[in-house]
Protein backbone atom coordinates (compact mmCIF):
# COMPACT_ATOMS: atom_id res chain seq x y z
CA UNK A 1 0.00 0.00 0.00
CA UNK A 2 1.54 3.10 -0.88
CA UNK A 3 -0.47 5.28 1.24
CA UNK A 4 -2.44 4.92 4.35
CA UNK A 5 -5.43 7.47 4.63
CA UNK A 6 -7.99 7.54 7.24
CA UNK A 7 -11.34 8.83 6.26
CA UNK A 8 -13.33 10.30 9.70
CA UNK A 9 -17.26 9.72 10.01
CA UNK A 10 -16.73 6.53 6.86
CA UNK A 11 -19.92 4.99 7.65
CA UNK A 12 -22.04 8.00 7.60
CA UNK A 13 -24.00 9.85 4.26
CA UNK A 14 -21.24 11.35 2.18
CA UNK A 15 -18.39 9.45 4.41
CA UNK A 16 -19.59 5.82 2.61
CA UNK A 17 -19.80 7.57 -0.78
CA UNK A 18 -16.39 9.04 0.04
CA UNK A 19 -14.95 5.96 1.41
CA UNK A 20 -16.65 3.63 -1.54
CA UNK A 21 -15.28 6.16 -3.89
CA UNK A 22 -11.60 6.08 -2.67
CA UNK A 23 -11.44 2.03 -1.55
CA UNK A 24 -12.76 1.37 -5.65
CA UNK A 25 -10.50 4.02 -7.18
CA UNK A 26 -7.50 3.52 -5.69
CA UNK A 27 -6.53 0.22 -5.10
CA UNK A 28 -2.64 0.52 -3.74
CA UNK A 29 -4.26 3.08 -0.75
CA UNK A 30 -5.08 1.55 2.62
CA UNK A 31 -8.05 3.31 3.40
CA UNK A 32 -9.22 3.02 7.20
CA UNK A 33 -12.74 4.12 7.93
CA UNK A 34 -12.94 5.58 12.10
CA UNK A 35 -16.48 5.66 13.17
CA UNK A 36 -18.40 6.18 16.44
CA UNK A 37 -21.36 4.51 14.74
CA UNK A 38 -23.66 6.86 16.27
CA UNK A 39 -27.67 6.86 15.17
CA UNK A 40 -26.30 8.17 11.93
CA UNK A 41 -23.12 5.56 11.36
CA UNK A 42 -24.37 2.59 9.43
CA UNK A 43 -22.15 -0.15 8.25
CA UNK A 44 -24.70 -1.32 5.61
CA UNK A 45 -24.01 1.65 3.85
CA UNK A 46 -20.32 0.36 2.73
CA UNK A 47 -21.52 -3.98 2.52
CA UNK A 48 -20.04 -3.81 -0.93
CA UNK A 49 -16.77 -2.65 -0.15
CA UNK A 50 -16.21 -4.11 3.04
CA UNK A 51 -14.38 -7.34 1.91
CA UNK A 52 -12.08 -5.79 0.08
CA UNK A 53 -8.22 -6.10 0.49
CA UNK A 54 -7.53 -2.27 0.90
CA UNK A 55 -10.50 -1.40 2.96
CA UNK A 56 -10.35 -1.43 7.06
CA UNK A 57 -13.36 -0.32 9.68
CA UNK A 58 -11.76 1.58 12.98
CA UNK A 59 -14.41 1.63 16.01
CA UNK A 60 -13.52 5.09 17.59
CA UNK A 61 -15.06 8.19 19.11
CA UNK A 62 -12.38 11.51 18.05
CA UNK A 63 -13.37 12.73 21.18
CA UNK A 64 -10.91 10.59 22.81
CA UNK A 65 -7.61 12.43 22.66
CA UNK A 66 -5.66 9.79 23.50
CA UNK A 67 -7.39 7.02 21.86
CA UNK A 68 -6.81 9.45 18.40
CA UNK A 69 -3.13 9.78 18.90
CA UNK A 70 -1.99 6.12 19.74
CA UNK A 71 -4.66 5.55 16.58
CA UNK A 72 -1.84 7.57 14.65
CA UNK A 73 0.59 6.12 16.13
CA UNK A 74 -0.23 2.83 15.14
CA UNK A 75 -1.17 3.30 11.83
CA UNK A 76 1.12 6.41 10.48
CA UNK A 77 -1.37 7.84 8.47
CA UNK A 78 -0.32 9.94 5.29
CA UNK A 79 -3.34 11.64 4.98
CA UNK A 80 -6.53 12.11 6.62
CA UNK A 81 -10.07 13.13 5.22
CA UNK A 82 -11.77 14.26 8.24
CA UNK A 83 -15.92 13.96 7.57
CA UNK A 84 -17.22 13.15 11.19
CA UNK A 85 -19.24 15.35 12.02
CA UNK A 86 -22.57 16.39 14.13
CA UNK A 87 -24.61 18.33 11.34
CA UNK A 88 -28.52 18.34 12.13
CA UNK A 89 -29.53 22.11 12.75
CA UNK A 90 -31.99 21.07 14.71
CA UNK A 91 -30.30 19.10 17.17
CA UNK A 92 -27.71 21.03 17.39
CA UNK A 93 -30.24 23.86 18.54
CA UNK A 94 -31.75 21.19 21.21
CA UNK A 95 -28.51 19.89 22.49
CA UNK A 96 -25.08 22.67 21.35
CA UNK A 97 -23.16 20.56 23.91
CA UNK A 98 -23.14 17.41 21.48
CA UNK A 99 -21.87 20.03 18.99
CA UNK A 100 -18.98 21.58 20.82
CA UNK A 101 -17.26 18.37 21.72
CA UNK A 102 -17.80 16.54 18.51
CA UNK A 103 -17.11 19.12 16.06
CA UNK A 104 -14.68 21.08 17.90
CA UNK A 105 -12.70 19.47 20.58
CA UNK A 106 -12.99 16.16 18.01
CA UNK A 107 -11.35 18.24 15.27
CA UNK A 108 -8.67 19.63 17.86
CA UNK A 109 -7.56 16.07 18.65
CA UNK A 110 -7.47 14.67 15.16
CA UNK A 111 -5.04 18.35 14.32
CA UNK A 112 -2.56 17.23 17.90
CA UNK A 113 -2.55 13.69 16.00
CA UNK A 114 -1.53 14.53 12.49
CA UNK A 115 1.01 17.39 14.18
CA UNK A 116 2.28 14.89 16.38
CA UNK A 117 2.65 12.54 13.82
CA UNK A 118 4.10 14.27 11.07
CA UNK A 119 6.57 16.38 13.01
CA UNK A 120 9.87 15.24 11.33
CA UNK A 121 8.41 15.45 7.92
CA UNK A 122 5.06 16.99 6.60
CA UNK A 123 6.01 15.89 2.57
CA UNK A 124 3.02 14.02 1.11
CA UNK A 125 1.19 14.36 4.28
CA UNK A 126 -2.38 16.29 4.02
CA UNK A 127 -4.97 17.36 6.55
CA UNK A 128 -8.49 17.35 4.44
CA UNK A 129 -11.34 19.17 6.83
CA UNK A 130 -14.80 18.80 4.92
CA UNK A 131 -17.17 21.60 5.95
CA UNK A 132 -20.55 23.15 5.12
CA UNK A 133 -21.76 26.30 3.26
CA UNK A 134 -23.42 27.33 6.65
CA UNK A 135 -20.83 29.09 8.12
CA UNK A 136 -20.92 31.63 5.99
CA UNK A 137 -24.72 32.31 7.26
CA UNK A 138 -27.39 33.57 4.68
CA UNK A 139 -28.16 35.12 1.80
CA UNK A 140 -30.46 37.40 0.35
CA UNK A 141 -32.11 36.97 -2.57
CA UNK A 142 -28.99 37.47 -4.63
CA UNK A 143 -25.70 37.07 -4.62
CA UNK A 144 -23.30 33.98 -3.94
CA UNK A 145 -21.07 32.63 -1.16
CA UNK A 146 -17.03 32.50 -2.43
CA UNK A 147 -13.78 31.49 -0.46
CA UNK A 148 -13.32 35.15 0.76
CA UNK A 149 -16.91 35.40 2.31
CA UNK A 150 -16.81 36.44 5.39
CA UNK A 151 -18.03 33.87 8.05
CA UNK A 152 -21.30 34.41 9.85
CA UNK A 153 -23.03 31.39 11.69
CA UNK A 154 -26.07 31.49 12.58
CA UNK A 155 -26.80 28.31 14.74
CA UNK A 156 -24.92 25.81 17.25
CA UNK A 157 -23.89 23.52 14.35
CA UNK A 158 -22.50 25.94 11.84
CA UNK A 159 -20.73 28.07 14.43
CA UNK A 160 -19.27 24.71 15.86
CA UNK A 161 -18.21 24.01 12.35
CA UNK A 162 -16.66 27.41 11.57
CA UNK A 163 -15.01 27.00 14.55
CA UNK A 164 -13.43 23.83 13.39
CA UNK A 165 -12.05 25.64 10.24
CA UNK A 166 -10.53 28.45 11.86
CA UNK A 167 -8.72 26.00 13.89
CA UNK A 168 -7.41 23.74 11.11
CA UNK A 169 -6.22 27.43 9.50
CA UNK A 170 -4.56 28.14 12.21
CA UNK A 171 -2.75 24.66 12.58
CA UNK A 172 -1.32 25.90 9.15
CA UNK A 173 -0.57 28.99 9.33
CA UNK A 174 1.05 27.85 12.98
CA UNK A 175 2.71 24.75 12.78
CA UNK A 176 2.97 24.34 9.19
CA UNK A 177 0.39 21.67 9.12
CA UNK A 178 -0.41 20.86 5.53
CA UNK A 179 -4.05 21.10 4.76
CA UNK A 180 -7.21 22.18 2.36
CA UNK A 181 -10.64 23.13 3.61
CA UNK A 182 -13.62 22.58 1.19
CA UNK A 183 -17.40 23.93 2.24
CA UNK A 184 -19.79 21.89 0.84
CA UNK A 185 -23.91 23.00 -0.22
CA UNK A 186 -26.58 20.81 0.86
CA UNK A 187 -25.52 16.98 -0.56
CA UNK A 188 -29.02 14.54 -1.23
CA UNK A 189 -28.46 10.92 -2.47
CA UNK A 190 -28.60 7.11 -1.50
CA UNK A 191 -28.03 6.11 2.14
CA UNK A 192 -28.81 9.97 3.62
CA UNK A 193 -30.02 9.47 7.53
CA UNK A 194 -33.69 10.46 7.37
CA UNK A 195 -33.83 13.35 9.45
CA UNK A 196 -32.44 15.06 6.50
CA UNK A 197 -35.30 16.97 4.19
CA UNK A 198 -35.43 14.73 1.27
CA UNK A 199 -35.12 11.42 2.76
CA UNK A 200 -37.42 11.97 5.53
CA UNK A 201 -39.69 13.31 3.06
CA UNK A 202 -39.49 9.88 0.88
CA UNK A 203 -40.11 8.01 3.69
CA UNK A 204 -43.58 10.30 4.72
CA UNK A 205 -44.81 10.52 1.71
CA UNK A 206 -44.70 6.24 1.51
CA UNK A 207 -46.33 6.67 4.97
CA UNK A 208 -49.05 9.14 3.94
CA UNK A 209 -47.40 11.03 7.32
CA UNK A 210 -47.46 14.76 7.22
CA UNK A 211 -44.87 16.67 5.71
CA UNK A 212 -43.75 19.55 8.03
CA UNK A 213 -43.14 22.52 6.15
CA UNK A 214 -41.06 25.39 7.97
CA UNK A 215 -42.82 28.68 7.73
CA UNK A 216 -43.88 29.19 4.39
CA UNK A 217 -41.25 26.78 2.55
CA UNK A 218 -39.28 30.00 1.05
CA UNK A 219 -35.79 28.87 2.15
CA UNK A 220 -33.46 28.47 -0.39
CA UNK A 221 -30.84 25.35 -0.89
CA UNK A 222 -28.53 24.50 -3.20
CA UNK A 223 -28.29 21.19 -3.94
CA UNK A 224 -25.06 18.65 -4.42
CA UNK A 225 -25.33 15.06 -5.62
CA UNK A 226 -23.40 12.87 -3.09
CA UNK A 227 -21.02 11.53 -5.86
CA UNK A 228 -20.07 14.73 -7.19
CA UNK A 229 -18.80 15.70 -3.99
CA UNK A 230 -16.81 12.44 -3.31
CA UNK A 231 -15.41 13.19 -6.71
CA UNK A 232 -14.45 16.45 -5.75
CA UNK A 233 -13.46 15.58 -1.99
CA UNK A 234 -11.00 13.31 -4.62
CA UNK A 235 -9.95 16.17 -6.58
CA UNK A 236 -8.69 18.62 -3.70
CA UNK A 237 -7.10 15.91 -1.47
CA UNK A 238 -4.73 15.05 -4.56
CA UNK A 239 -4.13 18.23 -6.42
CA UNK A 240 -5.38 21.12 -4.20
CA UNK A 241 -3.21 23.61 -3.18
CA UNK A 242 -1.91 23.61 0.31
CA UNK A 243 -3.72 26.24 2.84
CA UNK A 244 -6.50 26.90 0.52
CA UNK A 245 -10.25 26.62 0.35
CA UNK A 246 -12.67 25.69 -2.07
CA UNK A 247 -15.95 25.50 -2.62
CA UNK A 248 -18.20 22.83 -3.91
CA UNK A 249 -22.11 23.67 -4.72
CA UNK A 250 -24.21 21.93 -7.31
CA UNK A 251 -25.63 25.20 -8.74
CA UNK A 252 -29.34 23.12 -8.37
CA UNK A 253 -31.09 26.05 -6.46
CA UNK A 254 -34.60 25.83 -5.06
CA UNK A 255 -37.11 27.22 -2.81
CA UNK A 256 -38.22 24.26 0.01
CA UNK A 257 -41.59 24.11 -1.13
CA UNK A 258 -40.79 24.04 -4.90
CA UNK A 259 -38.14 20.96 -4.29
CA UNK A 260 -40.94 19.54 -1.91
CA UNK A 261 -43.50 19.82 -4.88
CA UNK A 262 -41.37 18.23 -6.79
CA UNK A 263 -40.87 14.91 -4.68
CA UNK A 264 -44.33 14.77 -4.40
CA UNK A 265 -44.57 14.62 -7.99
CA UNK A 266 -42.38 12.24 -8.72
CA UNK A 267 -43.50 9.80 -5.18
CA UNK A 268 -47.06 10.07 -6.95
CA UNK A 269 -45.77 8.94 -10.27
CA UNK A 270 -43.78 6.07 -9.08
CA UNK A 271 -46.02 5.00 -6.49
CA UNK A 272 -49.36 4.91 -8.99
CA UNK A 273 -50.79 7.63 -6.47
CA UNK A 274 -53.37 10.14 -8.25
CA UNK A 275 -51.46 13.64 -9.15
CA UNK A 276 -51.59 16.04 -6.02
CA UNK A 277 -52.11 13.57 -3.62
CA UNK A 278 -48.95 12.99 -2.12
CA UNK A 279 -49.02 17.09 -1.70
CA UNK A 280 -52.14 17.24 0.46
CA UNK A 281 -49.84 15.73 3.20
CA UNK A 282 -47.85 18.80 3.51
CA UNK A 283 -48.22 20.90 6.97
CA UNK A 284 -46.61 24.34 7.57
CA UNK A 285 -44.67 24.66 10.88
CA UNK A 286 -43.68 27.04 12.82
CA UNK A 287 -40.22 28.22 11.95
CA UNK A 288 -37.13 26.96 12.77
CA UNK A 289 -34.99 29.73 14.64
CA UNK A 290 -32.67 31.37 13.31
CA UNK A 291 -33.40 29.77 9.80
CA UNK A 292 -30.69 31.08 7.44
CA UNK A 293 -33.15 32.11 4.46
CA UNK A 294 -30.75 31.40 1.55
CA UNK A 295 -27.63 29.47 0.47
CA UNK A 296 -26.12 29.82 -2.87
CA UNK A 297 -22.05 28.52 -3.49
CA UNK A 298 -19.98 29.60 -6.09
CA UNK A 299 -17.43 26.96 -7.28
CA UNK A 300 -15.83 28.41 -9.67
CA UNK A 301 -12.46 28.62 -8.30
CA UNK A 302 -12.99 24.45 -8.36
CA UNK A 303 -13.85 24.56 -11.54
CA UNK A 304 -11.12 26.78 -13.00
CA UNK A 305 -8.38 25.43 -11.12
CA UNK A 306 -9.45 21.83 -10.35
CA UNK A 307 -11.73 21.10 -13.70
CA UNK A 308 -14.40 19.84 -11.55
CA UNK A 309 -18.05 20.01 -12.45
CA UNK A 310 -21.39 19.02 -11.46
CA UNK A 311 -22.37 15.68 -13.39
CA UNK A 312 -26.53 15.61 -12.86
CA UNK A 313 -29.11 18.31 -12.19
CA UNK A 314 -31.07 17.90 -9.75
CA UNK A 315 -34.00 16.89 -11.00
CA UNK A 316 -32.51 13.71 -12.80
CA UNK A 317 -30.66 13.09 -9.39
CA UNK A 318 -33.82 13.36 -7.60
CA UNK A 319 -35.67 10.59 -9.50
CA UNK A 320 -32.46 8.65 -8.78
CA UNK A 321 -32.37 9.39 -5.35
CA UNK A 322 -36.48 8.45 -4.98
CA UNK A 323 -35.78 4.75 -6.94
CA UNK A 324 -32.84 3.97 -4.19
CA UNK A 325 -35.44 4.43 -1.38
CA UNK A 326 -38.06 2.85 -2.89
CA UNK A 327 -35.85 0.23 -3.73
CA UNK A 328 -34.25 -0.33 -0.26
CA UNK A 329 -36.83 -0.38 1.86
CA UNK A 330 -35.17 -2.79 4.20
CA UNK A 331 -32.43 -0.25 4.86
CA UNK A 332 -34.83 2.52 5.38
CA UNK A 333 -36.69 0.39 7.62
CA UNK A 334 -33.53 -0.70 9.72
CA UNK A 335 -32.19 3.14 10.35
CA UNK A 336 -35.41 4.19 11.05
CA UNK A 337 -36.41 1.62 13.72
CA UNK A 338 -32.63 1.74 15.35
CA UNK A 339 -32.36 -1.79 14.65
CA UNK A 340 -28.99 -1.73 13.61
CA UNK A 341 -27.25 -0.52 16.46
CA UNK A 342 -28.43 -3.53 18.12
CA UNK A 343 -26.05 -5.42 15.97
CA UNK A 344 -23.11 -2.76 16.35
CA UNK A 345 -23.87 -3.23 20.33
CA UNK A 346 -23.37 -6.95 20.29
CA UNK A 347 -20.11 -6.33 17.84
CA UNK A 348 -18.07 -3.56 18.82
CA UNK A 349 -19.41 -3.29 22.48
CA UNK A 350 -21.45 -0.57 23.78
CA UNK A 351 -19.23 2.07 25.09
CA UNK A 352 -20.51 4.58 22.48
Amino acid sequence: MNKTICITGGAGFIGSHVIRHFVNKYPAYHIVNLDKLTYAGNLENLKDVEGKANYEFVKGDIVDGDFIIRLFEDYKFDGLIHLAAESHVDRSIANPNEFIYANIVGTTNLLNAARHIWKENTEGKRFYHVSTDEVYGSLGETGYFTESTPYDPKSPYSASKASSDHLVRAYNHTFGLPMVISNCSNNYGPNQFPEKLIPLFINNIQNNKPLPVYGKGENVRDWLWVEDHAEAIDLIYHKGSDGETYNIGGHNEWKNIDLIRLLCKIMDHKLNREAGASEKLITYVKDRAGHDLRYAIDSTKLQRELGWKPSLQFEEGLDKTVDWYLQNTEWLKNVTSGEYLKYYEEMYGDDR
